[in-house]
Protein backbone atom coordinates (compact mmCIF):
# COMPACT_ATOMS: atom_id res chain seq x y z
CA UNK A 1 0.00 0.00 0.00
CA UNK A 2 2.86 2.35 0.84
CA UNK A 3 4.34 1.79 -2.61
CA UNK A 4 1.04 2.61 -4.26
CA UNK A 5 0.76 5.84 -2.29
CA UNK A 6 4.34 6.75 -3.11
CA UNK A 7 3.80 6.06 -6.80
CA UNK A 8 0.77 8.33 -6.72
CA UNK A 9 2.82 11.08 -5.03
CA UNK A 10 5.58 10.48 -7.56
CA UNK A 11 3.19 10.83 -10.48
CA UNK A 12 1.62 13.96 -9.01
CA UNK A 13 5.04 15.49 -8.34
CA UNK A 14 6.21 14.84 -11.89
CA UNK A 15 3.06 16.33 -13.32
CA UNK A 16 3.63 19.41 -11.17
CA UNK A 17 7.34 20.09 -11.55
CA UNK A 18 8.12 18.26 -14.78
CA UNK A 19 5.32 18.87 -17.26
CA UNK A 20 5.65 16.77 -20.39
CA UNK A 21 7.83 18.58 -22.90
CA UNK A 22 8.99 17.44 -26.30
CA UNK A 23 12.77 17.60 -26.63
CA UNK A 24 13.76 20.36 -29.03
CA UNK A 25 17.27 21.21 -30.15
CA UNK A 26 19.56 23.79 -31.71
CA UNK A 27 21.63 22.97 -34.76
CA UNK A 28 23.34 24.84 -37.58
CA UNK A 29 23.70 23.08 -40.93
CA UNK A 30 26.43 24.67 -43.03
CA UNK A 31 27.30 24.84 -46.74
CA UNK A 32 24.77 22.38 -48.10
CA UNK A 33 22.64 22.37 -51.22
CA UNK A 34 19.32 23.29 -49.60
CA UNK A 35 16.21 21.94 -51.32
CA UNK A 36 13.40 24.02 -49.86
CA UNK A 37 10.51 22.59 -51.97
CA UNK A 38 8.65 25.92 -51.85
CA UNK A 39 11.44 28.42 -52.58
CA UNK A 40 13.79 26.69 -54.97
CA UNK A 41 17.23 25.19 -54.42
CA UNK A 42 19.86 27.23 -52.61
CA UNK A 43 23.50 26.32 -53.25
CA UNK A 44 26.14 26.52 -50.51
CA UNK A 45 23.60 27.63 -47.95
CA UNK A 46 22.99 27.22 -44.25
CA UNK A 47 19.95 26.33 -42.14
CA UNK A 48 19.69 27.48 -38.53
CA UNK A 49 17.36 25.67 -36.13
CA UNK A 50 16.71 27.12 -32.70
CA UNK A 51 14.49 25.45 -30.11
CA UNK A 52 13.30 23.00 -32.75
CA UNK A 53 12.19 25.65 -35.25
CA UNK A 54 13.84 26.82 -38.48
CA UNK A 55 14.95 30.42 -37.81
CA UNK A 56 17.15 31.29 -40.78
CA UNK A 57 18.04 29.98 -44.24
CA UNK A 58 20.86 31.66 -46.11
CA UNK A 59 24.59 31.98 -46.62
CA UNK A 60 27.32 32.63 -44.06
CA UNK A 61 25.18 32.15 -40.95
CA UNK A 62 27.42 32.15 -37.91
CA UNK A 63 26.38 31.22 -34.36
CA UNK A 64 28.76 30.53 -31.49
CA UNK A 65 28.38 27.53 -29.22
CA UNK A 66 25.86 25.60 -31.30
CA UNK A 67 26.01 22.06 -32.66
CA UNK A 68 27.16 22.48 -36.25
CA UNK A 69 26.91 20.01 -39.13
CA UNK A 70 29.13 20.52 -42.16
CA UNK A 71 26.99 19.60 -45.18
CA UNK A 72 29.53 20.60 -47.81
CA UNK A 73 28.85 18.59 -50.95
CA UNK A 74 25.65 17.20 -49.44
CA UNK A 75 21.94 17.84 -49.95
CA UNK A 76 19.64 19.20 -47.28
CA UNK A 77 15.92 18.63 -47.68
CA UNK A 78 12.74 18.56 -45.57
CA UNK A 79 12.24 15.41 -43.56
CA UNK A 80 10.37 12.79 -45.56
CA UNK A 81 6.75 12.11 -44.55
CA UNK A 82 4.94 8.80 -45.06
CA UNK A 83 1.17 9.19 -45.33
CA UNK A 84 0.54 5.45 -44.91
CA UNK A 85 2.50 3.44 -42.38
CA UNK A 86 2.02 0.92 -39.59
CA UNK A 87 5.35 1.34 -37.80
CA UNK A 88 5.31 1.76 -34.04
CA UNK A 89 2.11 -0.28 -33.70
CA UNK A 90 1.23 -3.99 -33.67
CA UNK A 91 -1.87 -6.03 -34.54
CA UNK A 92 -3.36 -3.11 -36.42
CA UNK A 93 -6.79 -4.56 -37.34
CA UNK A 94 -9.70 -4.46 -34.91
CA UNK A 95 -11.51 -6.81 -37.26
CA UNK A 96 -14.48 -7.55 -34.99
CA UNK A 97 -17.06 -5.26 -36.59
CA UNK A 98 -17.48 -3.61 -40.01
CA UNK A 99 -17.37 -0.25 -38.21
CA UNK A 100 -14.76 0.14 -35.46
CA UNK A 101 -14.52 3.92 -35.46
CA UNK A 102 -14.47 3.82 -31.66
CA UNK A 103 -10.90 2.48 -31.46
CA UNK A 104 -7.81 4.67 -31.63
CA UNK A 105 -4.32 3.77 -32.82
CA UNK A 106 -2.88 6.55 -30.67
CA UNK A 107 -3.62 4.50 -27.56
CA UNK A 108 -1.16 1.81 -28.65
CA UNK A 109 1.98 3.56 -29.95
CA UNK A 110 5.19 1.69 -29.09
CA UNK A 111 8.11 4.13 -28.74
CA UNK A 112 10.59 1.24 -28.50
CA UNK A 113 9.82 -0.06 -32.01
CA UNK A 114 13.09 -0.31 -33.91
CA UNK A 115 11.14 0.32 -37.11
CA UNK A 116 10.93 3.98 -36.08
CA UNK A 117 14.72 4.23 -36.03
CA UNK A 118 14.99 2.41 -39.35
CA UNK A 119 12.59 4.93 -40.86
CA UNK A 120 14.86 7.72 -39.60
CA UNK A 121 17.73 5.94 -41.36
CA UNK A 122 15.81 6.59 -44.57
CA UNK A 123 15.33 10.29 -43.86
CA UNK A 124 11.71 9.88 -42.70
CA UNK A 125 10.83 12.22 -39.84
CA UNK A 126 7.05 11.74 -39.60
CA UNK A 127 4.51 9.13 -40.57
CA UNK A 128 0.85 8.31 -40.39
CA UNK A 129 0.39 5.32 -38.06
CA UNK A 130 -2.77 3.76 -39.44
CA UNK A 131 -5.38 1.24 -38.47
CA UNK A 132 -5.53 -1.70 -40.88
CA UNK A 133 -7.99 -2.31 -43.71
CA UNK A 134 -10.07 -5.18 -42.30
CA UNK A 135 -13.05 -2.90 -41.62
CA UNK A 136 -15.07 -0.74 -43.99
CA UNK A 137 -14.80 1.91 -41.26
CA UNK A 138 -11.67 1.27 -39.26
CA UNK A 139 -10.17 2.98 -36.25
CA UNK A 140 -8.79 6.46 -35.84
CA UNK A 141 -5.14 6.87 -36.79
CA UNK A 142 -2.24 8.88 -35.35
CA UNK A 143 0.28 11.18 -37.01
CA UNK A 144 3.63 10.60 -35.31
CA UNK A 145 7.00 12.29 -35.22
CA UNK A 146 9.93 9.87 -35.22
CA UNK A 147 11.38 10.93 -31.88
CA UNK A 148 13.19 7.64 -31.37
CA UNK A 149 14.95 7.58 -28.03
CA UNK A 150 12.02 8.83 -26.01
CA UNK A 151 10.41 6.30 -23.66
CA UNK A 152 7.02 8.04 -23.53
CA UNK A 153 4.44 7.05 -26.17
CA UNK A 154 2.93 10.53 -25.92
CA UNK A 155 6.19 12.01 -27.22
CA UNK A 156 5.65 10.22 -30.52
CA UNK A 157 2.37 11.97 -31.20
CA UNK A 158 2.45 15.12 -33.30
CA UNK A 159 0.52 17.49 -31.07
CA UNK A 160 -2.09 19.49 -32.93
CA UNK A 161 -2.17 17.24 -35.99
CA UNK A 162 -5.73 16.83 -37.34
CA UNK A 163 -7.60 13.67 -36.49
CA UNK A 164 -7.74 10.99 -39.18
CA UNK A 165 -9.58 7.71 -39.67
CA UNK A 166 -9.12 4.63 -41.82
CA UNK A 167 -11.79 3.51 -44.30
CA UNK A 168 -11.43 0.53 -46.63
CA UNK A 169 -13.00 -0.60 -49.88
CA UNK A 170 -12.99 -3.93 -51.65
CA UNK A 171 -11.70 -7.37 -50.83
CA UNK A 172 -10.34 -6.81 -47.33
CA UNK A 173 -13.58 -5.90 -45.47
CA UNK A 174 -15.51 -8.34 -47.69
CA UNK A 175 -13.19 -11.22 -46.81
CA UNK A 176 -12.95 -10.50 -43.08
CA UNK A 177 -16.68 -10.00 -42.48
CA UNK A 178 -18.65 -11.54 -45.33
CA UNK A 179 -16.51 -14.61 -45.92
CA UNK A 180 -15.04 -14.91 -42.44
CA UNK A 181 -18.05 -14.10 -40.25
CA UNK A 182 -20.98 -14.26 -42.70
CA UNK A 183 -22.13 -10.73 -41.96
CA UNK A 184 -22.40 -7.60 -44.07
CA UNK A 185 -20.35 -6.70 -46.03
CA UNK A 186 -19.92 -9.71 -48.24
CA UNK A 187 -20.05 -7.69 -51.46
CA UNK A 188 -18.86 -4.32 -52.70
CA UNK A 189 -22.47 -3.21 -52.46
CA UNK A 190 -22.46 -4.16 -48.80
CA UNK A 191 -19.33 -2.08 -48.18
CA UNK A 192 -21.17 0.97 -49.48
CA UNK A 193 -24.07 0.33 -47.13
CA UNK A 194 -21.76 0.24 -44.11
CA UNK A 195 -20.76 3.83 -44.93
CA UNK A 196 -24.32 4.97 -45.57
CA UNK A 197 -25.65 3.28 -42.44
CA UNK A 198 -22.87 4.75 -40.31
CA UNK A 199 -23.44 8.30 -41.55
CA UNK A 200 -27.24 8.03 -41.33
CA UNK A 201 -27.09 6.80 -37.74
CA UNK A 202 -24.64 9.57 -36.90
CA UNK A 203 -27.04 12.16 -38.30
CA UNK A 204 -29.80 10.79 -36.05
CA UNK A 205 -27.39 10.76 -33.09
CA UNK A 206 -26.43 14.38 -33.72
CA UNK A 207 -30.09 15.37 -33.99
CA UNK A 208 -30.89 13.70 -30.65
CA UNK A 209 -28.12 15.62 -28.91
CA UNK A 210 -29.11 18.86 -30.63
CA UNK A 211 -32.67 18.46 -29.32
CA UNK A 212 -31.41 17.72 -25.82
CA UNK A 213 -28.93 20.62 -25.79
CA UNK A 214 -31.59 23.00 -27.09
CA UNK A 215 -34.18 21.96 -24.48
CA UNK A 216 -32.61 19.75 -21.78
CA UNK A 217 -35.68 20.18 -19.57
CA UNK A 218 -37.85 18.62 -22.25
CA UNK A 219 -36.05 15.30 -22.02
CA UNK A 220 -35.91 12.93 -19.08
CA UNK A 221 -32.24 12.19 -19.63
CA UNK A 222 -29.56 12.90 -22.23
CA UNK A 223 -29.06 10.51 -25.15
CA UNK A 224 -26.76 7.57 -24.48
CA UNK A 225 -23.15 8.40 -25.26
CA UNK A 226 -21.79 6.31 -28.15
CA UNK A 227 -18.11 6.66 -29.04
CA UNK A 228 -18.64 5.12 -32.46
CA UNK A 229 -21.37 7.61 -33.30
CA UNK A 230 -19.33 10.48 -31.84
CA UNK A 231 -16.55 9.65 -34.30
CA UNK A 232 -18.88 9.33 -37.28
CA UNK A 233 -20.51 12.62 -36.29
CA UNK A 234 -17.11 14.32 -36.19
CA UNK A 235 -16.44 13.10 -39.74
CA UNK A 236 -19.72 14.74 -40.81
CA UNK A 237 -18.66 17.93 -39.03
CA UNK A 238 -15.39 17.98 -40.98
CA UNK A 239 -13.24 17.41 -37.91
CA UNK A 240 -11.70 14.13 -39.11
CA UNK A 241 -9.91 13.43 -42.41
CA UNK A 242 -10.78 10.10 -44.05
CA UNK A 243 -7.90 8.03 -45.41
CA UNK A 244 -9.41 5.23 -47.47
CA UNK A 245 -7.75 2.00 -48.59
CA UNK A 246 -8.79 1.69 -52.25
CA UNK A 247 -7.85 0.12 -55.56
CA UNK A 248 -10.63 0.04 -58.14
CA UNK A 249 -11.90 3.11 -59.96
CA UNK A 250 -15.58 2.08 -59.68
CA UNK A 251 -15.35 1.87 -55.89
CA UNK A 252 -13.52 5.17 -55.65
CA UNK A 253 -16.37 6.85 -57.55
CA UNK A 254 -18.88 5.06 -55.30
CA UNK A 255 -17.34 6.50 -52.15
CA UNK A 256 -17.18 9.96 -53.69
CA UNK A 257 -20.93 9.72 -54.29
CA UNK A 258 -21.55 8.63 -50.69
CA UNK A 259 -19.46 11.47 -49.30
CA UNK A 260 -21.21 14.00 -51.54
CA UNK A 261 -24.60 12.78 -50.32
CA UNK A 262 -23.56 13.34 -46.71
CA UNK A 263 -21.62 16.57 -47.20
CA UNK A 264 -18.19 15.12 -46.37
CA UNK A 265 -15.29 16.67 -48.27
CA UNK A 266 -12.07 15.67 -46.49
CA UNK A 267 -10.64 12.47 -47.96
CA UNK A 268 -7.32 11.06 -49.09
CA UNK A 269 -7.52 7.82 -51.07
CA UNK A 270 -4.74 5.39 -50.13
CA UNK A 271 -3.02 3.11 -52.68
CA UNK A 272 -5.63 4.19 -55.28
CA UNK A 273 -4.04 2.01 -57.97
CA UNK A 274 -6.69 2.86 -60.54
CA UNK A 275 -6.70 6.52 -59.61
CA UNK A 276 -5.31 7.42 -63.03
CA UNK A 277 -8.66 6.32 -64.53
CA UNK A 278 -10.63 8.83 -62.45
CA UNK A 279 -8.04 11.57 -61.92
CA UNK A 280 -10.30 14.42 -63.16
CA UNK A 281 -13.10 13.28 -60.84
CA UNK A 282 -10.73 13.15 -57.86
CA UNK A 283 -9.49 16.64 -58.66
CA UNK A 284 -13.01 18.02 -59.04
CA UNK A 285 -14.03 16.60 -55.67
CA UNK A 286 -10.88 17.91 -53.97
CA UNK A 287 -9.76 14.44 -52.95
CA UNK A 288 -6.07 13.61 -52.66
CA UNK A 289 -4.24 10.37 -53.45
CA UNK A 290 -1.43 8.53 -51.68
CA UNK A 291 -0.12 5.86 -54.03
CA UNK A 292 2.45 3.13 -54.47
CA UNK A 293 5.15 3.88 -57.01
CA UNK A 294 5.00 0.49 -58.71
CA UNK A 295 3.18 -2.10 -56.61
CA UNK A 296 0.27 -4.01 -58.13
CA UNK A 297 -0.90 -7.50 -59.20
CA UNK A 298 -0.40 -8.94 -55.71
CA UNK A 299 -4.10 -9.82 -55.57
CA UNK A 300 -6.95 -9.88 -58.04
CA UNK A 301 -8.46 -6.44 -57.43
CA UNK A 302 -5.01 -4.90 -57.90
CA UNK A 303 -4.41 -6.73 -61.15
CA UNK A 304 -4.25 -3.55 -63.20
CA UNK A 305 -2.28 -0.40 -62.47
CA UNK A 306 0.58 1.63 -63.91
CA UNK A 307 3.84 3.20 -62.83
CA UNK A 308 2.55 6.41 -64.43
CA UNK A 309 -0.17 6.66 -61.79
CA UNK A 310 1.48 9.34 -59.64
CA UNK A 311 2.40 11.45 -62.65
CA UNK A 312 -1.08 11.27 -64.20
CA UNK A 313 -2.68 12.25 -60.91
CA UNK A 314 -0.19 15.10 -60.48
CA UNK A 315 -0.82 16.40 -64.00
CA UNK A 316 -4.55 16.43 -63.19
CA UNK A 317 -3.91 18.64 -60.15
CA UNK A 318 -4.61 15.92 -57.58
CA UNK A 319 -2.45 16.37 -54.47
CA UNK A 320 -0.47 13.13 -54.66
CA UNK A 321 2.03 11.40 -52.41
CA UNK A 322 4.06 8.18 -52.49
CA UNK A 323 3.58 5.95 -49.45
CA UNK A 324 5.23 2.80 -48.15
CA UNK A 325 2.68 0.74 -46.19
CA UNK A 326 5.82 -1.15 -45.17
CA UNK A 327 8.38 -1.08 -42.40
CA UNK A 328 11.02 -1.85 -45.02
CA UNK A 329 9.95 0.33 -47.96
CA UNK A 330 9.62 3.36 -45.69
CA UNK A 331 13.45 3.53 -45.68
CA UNK A 332 13.47 3.92 -49.46
CA UNK A 333 10.78 6.49 -50.16
CA UNK A 334 13.28 8.75 -51.88
CA UNK A 335 13.94 5.92 -54.34
CA UNK A 336 10.19 5.46 -54.80
CA UNK A 337 9.82 9.15 -55.60
CA UNK A 338 12.64 8.87 -58.15
CA UNK A 339 10.66 6.22 -60.04
CA UNK A 340 8.09 8.90 -60.90
CA UNK A 341 10.75 10.63 -62.96
CA UNK A 342 11.67 7.42 -64.74
CA UNK A 343 8.06 6.70 -65.69
CA UNK A 344 6.27 10.05 -65.49
CA UNK A 345 8.90 12.66 -66.28
CA UNK A 346 8.16 14.74 -63.21
CA UNK A 347 10.63 17.45 -62.30
CA UNK A 348 12.94 17.08 -59.31
CA UNK A 349 10.72 19.32 -57.22
CA UNK A 350 7.51 17.61 -58.28
CA UNK A 351 9.00 14.22 -57.40
CA UNK A 352 10.26 15.37 -54.01
CA UNK A 353 6.90 16.98 -53.19
CA UNK A 354 5.44 13.47 -53.35
CA UNK A 355 7.32 12.55 -50.15
CA UNK A 356 7.43 15.92 -48.37
CA UNK A 357 4.89 18.71 -48.81
CA UNK A 358 2.10 16.68 -50.45
CA UNK A 359 1.79 14.05 -47.69
CA UNK A 360 1.94 16.93 -45.19
CA UNK A 361 -1.04 18.52 -46.95
CA UNK A 362 -2.90 15.20 -46.89
CA UNK A 363 -2.36 14.92 -43.13
CA UNK A 364 -3.19 18.59 -42.50
CA UNK A 365 0.26 19.39 -41.09
CA UNK A 366 1.73 21.40 -43.99
CA UNK A 367 1.81 24.55 -41.86
CA UNK A 368 4.54 22.88 -39.77
CA UNK A 369 6.42 20.42 -41.97
CA UNK A 370 6.96 19.36 -45.58
CA UNK A 371 9.19 22.22 -46.72
CA UNK A 372 12.14 24.21 -45.43
CA UNK A 373 10.71 27.55 -44.41
CA UNK A 374 11.36 29.95 -41.55
CA UNK A 375 8.95 29.15 -38.73
CA UNK A 376 8.44 25.51 -39.62
CA UNK A 377 9.60 22.57 -37.51
CA UNK A 378 13.28 21.68 -37.74
CA UNK A 379 12.68 18.31 -39.41
CA UNK A 380 15.46 17.73 -41.92
CA UNK A 381 17.15 14.94 -43.86
CA UNK A 382 20.71 15.29 -45.16
CA UNK A 383 21.83 13.11 -48.10
CA UNK A 384 25.26 12.36 -49.52
CA UNK A 385 23.99 12.87 -53.09
CA UNK A 386 20.85 14.35 -54.59
CA UNK A 387 18.01 12.42 -52.88
CA UNK A 388 16.62 11.28 -56.25
CA UNK A 389 19.92 9.72 -57.21
CA UNK A 390 20.27 5.95 -56.90
CA UNK A 391 23.60 6.65 -55.19
CA UNK A 392 22.10 8.85 -52.46
CA UNK A 393 22.63 7.70 -48.87
CA UNK A 394 20.97 9.42 -45.88
CA UNK A 395 23.61 10.86 -43.54
CA UNK A 396 21.76 12.70 -40.79
CA UNK A 397 18.07 12.93 -39.86
CA UNK A 398 16.89 15.69 -37.55
CA UNK A 399 13.52 15.96 -35.78
CA UNK A 400 12.63 19.18 -33.95
CA UNK A 401 16.27 20.22 -34.12
CA UNK A 402 17.41 16.98 -32.44
CA UNK A 403 19.67 14.58 -34.34
CA UNK A 404 17.83 11.25 -34.28
CA UNK A 405 19.95 9.47 -36.88
CA UNK A 406 23.63 9.92 -37.67
CA UNK A 407 25.21 7.41 -40.02
CA UNK A 408 28.67 8.11 -38.64
CA UNK A 409 27.82 8.59 -34.97
CA UNK A 410 25.24 5.91 -34.16
CA UNK A 411 26.10 2.49 -32.79
CA UNK A 412 25.55 -0.65 -34.85
CA UNK A 413 22.64 -1.77 -32.68
CA UNK A 414 20.25 1.05 -31.84
CA UNK A 415 17.59 -1.02 -30.14
CA UNK A 416 16.56 0.17 -26.67
CA UNK A 417 16.93 -2.63 -24.14
CA UNK A 418 15.47 -3.09 -20.69
CA UNK A 419 17.74 -4.59 -18.03
CA UNK A 420 15.56 -6.79 -15.77
CA UNK A 421 18.25 -6.74 -13.06
CA UNK A 422 18.38 -2.96 -12.80
CA UNK A 423 16.58 -1.12 -10.02
CA UNK A 424 14.65 0.75 -12.66
CA UNK A 425 14.63 0.06 -16.38
CA UNK A 426 17.85 1.31 -17.96
CA UNK A 427 17.59 2.06 -21.64
CA UNK A 428 20.51 1.69 -24.00
CA UNK A 429 19.90 4.82 -26.00
CA UNK A 430 22.26 7.44 -27.41
CA UNK A 431 19.73 10.25 -26.89
CA UNK A 432 18.60 9.50 -23.33
CA UNK A 433 17.71 13.01 -22.17
CA UNK A 434 18.48 14.89 -18.98
CA UNK A 435 14.74 15.06 -18.29
CA UNK A 436 14.50 11.26 -18.44
CA UNK A 437 17.42 10.96 -16.02
CA UNK A 438 15.76 13.46 -13.70
CA UNK A 439 12.54 11.45 -13.78
CA UNK A 440 14.49 8.29 -12.96
CA UNK A 441 16.17 10.06 -10.05
CA UNK A 442 12.88 11.29 -8.65
CA UNK A 443 11.39 7.83 -8.93
CA UNK A 444 14.30 6.26 -7.05
CA UNK A 445 14.16 9.04 -4.45
CA UNK A 446 10.54 8.27 -3.59
CA UNK A 447 11.05 4.49 -3.65
CA UNK A 448 14.04 4.81 -1.29
CA UNK A 449 11.82 6.71 1.20
CA UNK A 450 9.25 3.90 1.50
Amino acid sequence: MKNIILLFIFSFTLATILPAQIEKGDVLIKNGTVITITDGVKENSDVLIRDGIIRRIGKNISVEGIHTIDATGQFVMPGIIDAHSHIGIDVVNEGTDPNTSDVFVGDAINPFAISIYRALAGGVTASHAMHGSANAVGGQCETIKHRFGSIDPEDMKMAGAPRTIKFALGENPMRVHGEGRRIVPRTRMGVEQIFREGFAKAQDYMAEWDRYNTDPDGAKEPPKFDMKMETMADILRGEIIIHCHSYRADEILMLLDVLEDYGVSKICFQHVNEGFKVAPELAAFGASASVFADWWAYKFEVYYSTAYNAAILTRNNVVTSINSDSGELIRHLYHEAAKTQRYGDLSDNEALRLITLNPAIQLGIDDRVGSLEIGKDGDIAIFSKHPLSIYAVPQVTIVDGVVRFDINGDTEDMRMDVDPEAKISTFVDHSYSEEDRCMQGLFEFFIDRK
